[in-house]
């Protein structure tokens, strides 16, 4: 693995994982107003898809695929956004992030203004289900 002193995606796919092999990391970031956020990060250090071969990018894509199951099926969002930004961490990943129209940013990205806040309960009860997410994570990458 190309490793890039600093990176904190770098330092995440080394350190914080629900599922890893050879080419890719899944972690659960921690989100605290969005539980369920995951990412794949690619764990060589790369900035762009197109700097994939063909093969890994289409594995690649297989993993953000799989990842969108699982948060679907544990998560229930109301609608899944995916993302691959690298603006300030330029290293190959993606955002799964399960949204809701009651999130505190919906129905724009998690990344603008927010315009309200999310319950508590709401979020506790939303939280409560991550370890199950984990769970369902790593049954789907098991089934290759």
């Amino acid at each position: 693995m190309t490793k890039q002193a600093g990176c904190e995606l770098c330092e995440l796919a080394a350190s914080s994982k629900v599922v890893a092999n050879d080419k890719f990391s899944v972690i659960l970031a921690n989100e605290p107003n969005y539980p369920g956020f995951a990412r794949v990060i690619w764990n060589e250090h790369v900035r762009e898809v197109s700097d994939l071969p063909d093969a890994d990018r289409l594995l690649l894509n297989e993993a953000v695929w799989k990842l969108e199951q699982a948060v679907r099926e544990v998560m229930q969002p109301l609608k899944v956004n995916v993302a691959s930004l690298g603006n300030v961490v330029p290293h190959l990943h993606w955002h799964v992030i399960p949204r809701y129209a009651d999130d505190a940013h919906f129905p724009a990205p998690v990344w603008a203004q927010a315009v309200r806040e999310t319950p508590a309960d709401v979020l506790a009860q939303r939280r409560a289900l991550v370890p199950q997410l984990a769970e369902a994570i790593k049954r789907k990458f098991a089934n290759r």
